[in-house]
C-alpha cells in the first residue's frame, strides 16, 4: 500500500529537535558526558502542594469524566492570580478560554481568526509553533525582525501600510522564546494603537511571564490601557509551575476574542483532566511562594553561566527574564555546524539560532534547564572548545 502524506505535510519537516536528539543518542552509546542545555524543559519538579493535589485527585474515581470548557475553580483561580499578580480583573466566565498547553493553544489560534492568506504579524526569530499555526489556517506570516540594536523588541512603526490593512492577528512573545528580550509599557502602548487603528487582534505569549529577574512582579501586556479592547494573553503552567507533561494553559483578555476560540476549542476536545485543572489551581492560588524560589534559582543559574562564558571568552548578553541565553557564536558563521561541533568537543548541547528564523543565523539558543553546578560543569566544558579557536 502507497501511503502519500498531504501536500500541507511538506510544511512540517522534520525540526533541528530529532536531529539533535538522534545525534545525541549517538553519542551517549560513545560514552560522551553529555551537558543538554537545549530543550526548554523544566527540571524543577512541581512543588509538594501541587503533587499531593493531583495523586489525591486522581485516586478519585469520580475525577475521569470529560470537563469540557474547563472548571469553575480553575477559571477562578486563573482570574484571582491576574487580579493578584498584575492587577487586571477578568470575568472567569467570559474572559478565560482554557487550552491543552500553549503549544496547543498557539497551534489552533490563527485557525480562528484567519481566512486563507490573511497576513499574520509574527516576529524573526520566534517560537516555531507560531509558525505551525499560521501554517495550518492557511494565512501568510510577514515577519517582524527582533534587532539587538532595537534591544530584540520587533519595530512595529517600519511595518508598510499595506501589510498593516492586511493583517489580521500579530502575535509576540515578550520575555520570548528564544530571544529572553523584555516589555515595556511604552512598546506595548505603541502595538496596542497600531492593533486598534488597523482593526489588528494581539496575543501576547507570556509563557515566561514569571521569570523576570528585575522589577517585583509578571507585567502583562492586559495591564496596559486599552490591551483588553484589542487582545489576549497566553499563559502556561508548564515552565513557571513545572507542569509541562501536564498540558494545560489558558487564553485570557477580550471577551469577544475569548468567545471565538471557546466555539473553536467546542470541537477540538472535552477538557484537560479534572486532577490536572485542580492541581494547577492549586499552583495558581500559591504562585508567589512558589515562583519566588523559581526566580532565585533561574537568577543564580543565568549569573554562573553568564559570568563563567565571559570569563573563558565567549560575551554574552545577561537576560532580565526568561529561561535562555540569546548568544552570537564565539567562532564560524554556521550556528548548525557550531552546535554540533560543541557537542563533538564538549558534550554540551545548544540549539541553533536558525530553528527559530532567519534572523537567528549566527547565534545559539541556551536554555537555564540544569542546576548550577552542572552549569559549572558546562562551562568547564566549553573552555577548551572556547580557548582553542
Amino acid at each position: 500500500m502507497i501511503i502519500e502524506p498531504s501536500i500541507k505535510m511538506a510544511s512540517f519537516q522534520p525540526s533541528i529537535f530529532s536531529d539533535l536528539k538522534n545525534y545525541t543518542e549517538i553519542k551517549k552509546r560513545e560514552g560522551v558526558d553529555l551537558i543538554d542545555l537545549s530543550l526548554g524543559s523544566p527540571d524543577l519538579p512541581p512543588d509538594e502542594k501541587i503533587r499531593n493535589v493531583l495523586a489525591k485527585k486522581s485516586a478519585a474515581i469520580s475525577s475521569y469524566g470529560y470537563t469540557l470548557g474547563g472548571t469553575k475553580r480553575f477559571h477562578e483561580s486563573v482570574a484571582n492570580y491576574y487580579n493578584r499578580r498584575s492587577g487586571v480583573k477578568l470575568n472567569p466566565e467570559t474572559d478565560i478560554v482554557q487550552t491543552m498547553g500553549s503549544q496547543e493553544g498557539l497551534v489552533h489560534l490563527p485557525l480562528a481568526f484567519c481566512n486563507l492568506g490573511d497576513i499574520v504579524l509574527t516576529t524573526n526569530p520566534a517560537y516555531v509553533a507560531y509558525e505551525s499555526g499560521i501554517t495550518l489556517a492557511g494565512a501568510v506570516p510577514y515577519y517582524m525582525p527582533l534587532l539587538e540594536e532595537n534591544g530584540f523588541l520587533p519595530d512595529i512603526s517600519i511595518v508598510p501600510e499595506d501589510i498593516l490593512k492586511k493583517a489580521k492577528l500579530m502575535i509576540i512573545n515578550l520575555p520570548g522564546n528564544p530571544v529572553p528580550a523584555m516589555p515595556n509599557q511604552a512598546f506595548f502602548e505603541q502595538i496596542i494603537a497600531v492593533a486598534r487603528r488597523y482593526h489588528i487582534a494581539v496575543l501576547h505569549d507570556a509563557a515566561y511571564s514569571e521569570f523576570y529577574f528585575t522589577g517585583t512582579k509578571p507585567f502583562s501586556f492586559l495591564s496596559v490601557p486599552g490591551a483588553m479592547d484589542v487582545g489576549m494573553e497566553i499563559n502556561s503552567l508548564s515552565k513557571s509551575f513545572s507542569l509541562a507533561g501536564a498540558r494545560i494553559a489558558y487564553i485570557v483578555g477580550n471577551p469577544d476574542m475569548i468567545a471565538v476560540l471557546k466555539q473553536l476549542k467546542t470541537n477540538l476536545d472535552y477538557g484537560v483532566f479534572a486532577p490536572i485543572q485542580e492541581a494547577a489551581a492549586t499552583a495558581l492560588d500559591h504562585a508567589e511562594e512558589i515562583t519566588s524560589r523559581l526566580r532565585a534559582e533561574f537568577t543564580a543559574r543565568r549569573d554562573v553561566l553568564v559570568n563563567g562564558l565571559h570569563e573563558i571568552g565567549w560575551s554574552v548578553s545577561k537576560p532580565d527574564g526568561g529561561m535562555f541565553l540569546w548568544a552570537k557564536i564565539p567562532y564560524g558563521t554556521d550556528d548548525r555546524a557550531f552546535v554540533f561541533d560543541v557537542i563533538d568537543r564538549s558534550g554540551v548541547v545548544m540549539i541553533p539560532g536558525s530553528t527559530f528564523g532567519t534572523g537567528g543565523i549566527g547565534y545559539v539558543r541556551i536554555a537555564l534547564v540544569q542546576p548550577v553546578s552542572v552549569l559549572e560543569k558546562a562551562v568547564h566544558q566549553l573552555k577548551k572548545v572556547i580557548k582553542q579557536t
